[in-house]
């Protein structure tokens, strides 16, 4: 089971304390998966939570409130507690709850810090992966320990593009037009169901670009730190009514802000 809260180490930097509190969530979450575990709906069949999400919270929660009492923190599942540092963790224990629970691997635990409002780190464990991924400004991007490959120009239609369908939004033409224009445009769309796997997947380079529209933090801080640490870049742009991110190399993002703002 996952490590006890009281054995958090006050002293330890935050980088290291970002990367032990995903790794023992995401161990939590995966032994608890393994001994069976029920789903409870939330606004669809497919947004889903268990138990695990909440045990996975409630350690981290209880960690960061003995570690930095200091510092403020909102969870996906409801965890909260208002600071007094400017800081603030935003924490997802289980990132893919869906995939979670269906069994498949694509899943992860993930957490950021954000400092006065900017991003200080993003933090992801993907524990059938056996990969930790820690980044953020004066922390280039690694994953398991080692430095990923910065990330070089590649234009949209020549790398694939990540991202996720909500079918209760798709009939609504503000954002299924703007969201035909940006999956058309690339190589290749994938819609694999966590996005901080994905995030982590396009600051290794695995995935060429991310787009999603009306995301939470918890979904998108952890990645937007590792991608911006990998070199990459990062933009949140106001379009028909919806708040869209997109992440990627330079190149493809400035191609999906073309398609986007012309849809």
């Amino acid at each position: 089971m996952a490590a006890d809260p009281l054995d958090i180490d006050p002293s330890l930097s935050d980088l290291d304390l970002a990367a032990t509190l995903v790794t023992e969530a995401g161990k939590l979450a995966a032994q608890m998966r393994a001994g069976g575990l029920e789903g409870f709906r939330k606004t669809s069949v497919s947004d889903v939570v268990t138990a695990a999400d909440h045990a996975a919270e409630k350690y981290v929660l209880e960690s960061l409130r003995r570690a930095r009492p200091d510092d403020s923190i909102l969870g996906e599942e409801g965890a909260s507690h208002q600071g007094s540092s400017g800081r603030t963790w935003v924490i997802d224990p289980v990132d893919g709850t869906y995939n979670f629970l269906s069994g498949l691997a694509y899943w992860c635990s993930a957490l950021a810090l954000t400092d006065a409002g900017t991003v200080a780190l993003g933090a992801v464990y993907q524990p059938t992966a056996g990969e930790l991924w820690l980044g953020g400004p004066g922390h280039p991007t690694s994953c398991n320990g080692e430095p990923v490959v910065p990330l070089i120009d590649r234009a949209l239609d020549q790398v694939s593009l990540a991202t996720y369908v909500n079918p209760g939004t798709m009939t609504n033409d503000d954002a299924l037009a703007p969201f035909l224009a940006l999956v058309s445009g690339s190589a290749a769309p994938r819609i694999l169901g966590s996005g901080s796997v994905d995030l982590a997947g396009v600051a290794g380079g695995r995935i060429g670009a991310w787009a999603q529209h009306s995301c939470p933090d918890w979904d998108w801080l952890p990645g937007k730190a590792l991608v911006e640490a990998a070199g990459g870049r990062t933009d949140v742009i106001e379009h028909r009514g919806r708040r869209w991110h997109l992440a990627g190399n330079a190149a493809a993002v400035t191609d999906l802000t073309e398609r986007l703002l012309a849809s």
